[in-house]
């Protein structure tokens, strides 16, 4: 009996072993998801700055520098591209914002979604004219506090909820958010950043596999 029992007690042994070896904890992820932005942000030479030298520059980013500011409160990177037409949104209103954007999974250096520059998109074997699914969310803002639902897009198609990502909102309060009058003398356009979102102000696909997300979003007021 003992003959038997010692090397299914040594296989046990090893079994645990080698599950422990594989067994990846959180804190392993997060490490993992910092080293991936880090080497995102080098091979882009991006040059990042802090909140104190974005205030000082008035709350705005050196695009020809490539520079984007950090947030120490939630671990977004911002890069304002333009600034855009209009005003910042208002306090206590509702407002309805479009947004066309790109979606890439910074880990495995690949475009999820995106409804920006291209006509078309395939996913799960099924072709979609992206220019049917431009992404609309309603927006109400309290001081600095920002809450929204996307009503329709590709966002609220393929993540399958109206949850709008922590990251999304952060430019919110930097930009403005109008429409384009075609009528105006000037050339106007609407407000682009482009966001470095962790996973835990990203989509609740981002937070439940802990990667994290390269976005580039343009804000547009509707009706």
């Amino acid at each position: 009996m003992k003959k038997f029992l010692y090397p299914v007690v040594l296989l046990l042994v090893a079994f645990t072993y080698v599950s422990c070896e594989n067994y990846e904890t959180y804190a392993d992820k997060k490490e993992a998801e910092r080293d991936a932005i880090d080497r995102f942000i080098a091979r882009e030479g991006i040059q990042v700055i802090d909140d104190a030298q974005f205030k000082a520059q008035n709350n705005t980013t050196d695009v020809s520098k490539n520079q984007y500011v950090r947030f120490d409160r939630n671990g977004v990177y911002m890069q304002i591209v333009r600034q855009g037409c209009g005003d910042k949104m208002e306090e206590n209103k509702t407002v309805n914002v479009l947004c066309r954007f790109l979606e890439k999974n910074i880990m495995t250096d690949s475009i999820l979604i995106r409804n920006d520059d291209v006509a078309w998109l395939t996913r799960n074997n099924i072709t979609y004219n992206v220019s049917d699914y431009i992404d609309k969310m309603t927006c109400y803002r309290t001081g600095t506090t920002i809450t929204a639902s996307f009503v329709s897009g590709m966002m609220y198609m393929f993540h399958s909820s109206a949850s709008v990502p922590a990251g999304w909102l952060v430019p919110l309060n930097y930009v403005n958010i109008g429409r384009p009058d075609p009528a105006s003398a000037t050339e106007e356009e609407v407000a682009k950043v482009r966001l470095i979102v962790p996973h835990s102000q990203g989509t609740a696909d981002a937070s439940s596999s802990v990667y994290p997300c390269y976005y580039e979003i343009t804000y547009q007021r509707t009706r």
